[in-house]
């Protein structure tokens, strides 16, 4: 796709399923990936694995819901690859269980991965972008965030957060050469759709999801990093503030 080759993107969330995948797609790209990711062990490994064919990147353990954190981490990876052109803020975090079972303290950490760790992400790099005038974000949010999601209450006000975020976003940096949009998965087939499988009638739940889906199948991680990498490249340079929709049908609307 033109414009990705050369170009620095931080991944968060980047060592294990929807993440990897896209930090693979982008470095295939020939972009300089850096991976943020509480997992040190699994962003090493992501990175070893690019670089080992022939790509670049470079692994950092974060914690992003520490906004020094973010910061610090920012700074390493622009010191040792250069300014950050693009960011996918994809990290995130869920246990499924109704609402009125779950606790202020799991509420806070929901919020802190899923919602004030892309904030903090925002703030530090997009300071970067607006001054060099230009800067392209893909944000990974949820259809959970768009329509709703059982057993998902405060990751779903999260997820719609994050449309919300993006929109605003959008109308504030679009006249200062940065452009941000919205990526939404339906069920996939990720450690946080593998948890329904803890709760009551969890299997007779997925299988019910995977005939309500037009497709006939949960979503795979590899189901995504092509549509990211289209928006990070200069062929999606007249799309901002959108939220685009990957669930094998599940939710068509428009």
């Amino acid at each position: 796709m033109r414009g990705l080759r050369e170009r620095t993107v931080i991944v968060t969330g980047g060592a294990n399923g929807i993440g990897a995948a896209i930090v693979q797609r982008v470095a295939d790209e020939g972009c300089v990936v850096g991976i943020f990711d509480l997992d040190g062990a699994g962003a090493d490994k992501a990175a070893r694995d690019i670089v080992a064919r022939g790509g670049r990147a470079q692994a950092y353990k974060v914690d992003i819901a520490d906004y020094q954190a973010v910061d610090k981490s920012v700074a390493r990876f622009e010191a040792d690859c250069g300014p950050t052109a693009l960011l996918v803020n994809n990290a995130g975090w869920d246990l499924t269980m109704n609402f009125v079972d779950t606790t202020p303290e799991f509420w806070t950490k929901i919020i802190a991965i899923n919602l004030l760790g892309p904030l903090n992400m925002h703030h530090v790099v997009l300071r970067g972008m607006i001054g060099r005038g230009f800067g392209r974000v893909v944000n990974i949010a949820s259809d959970a965030g768009r329509v709703g999601s059982s057993g998902e209450a405060v990751y779903s006000a999260c997820k719609g957060g994050i449309i919300a975020l993006t929109k605003t976003l959008a109308r504030e940096c679009v006249g200062k050469g940065v452009i941000l949009n919205t990526v939404c998965p339906g069920p996939t087939d990720t450690a946080i759709l593998r948890s329904f499988l803890d709760c009551a009638d969890g299997a007779k739940i997925l299988e019910g999801l995977k005939r309500a889906i037009p497709m006939k199948r949960l979503g795979s991680p590899e189901d995504y990093p092509g549509l990211v990498a289209f928006l990070l490249s200069d062929d999606a340079a007249y799309m901002t503030g959108q939220t685009i929709s990957v669930s094998g049908g599940l939710t068509m609307h428009g």
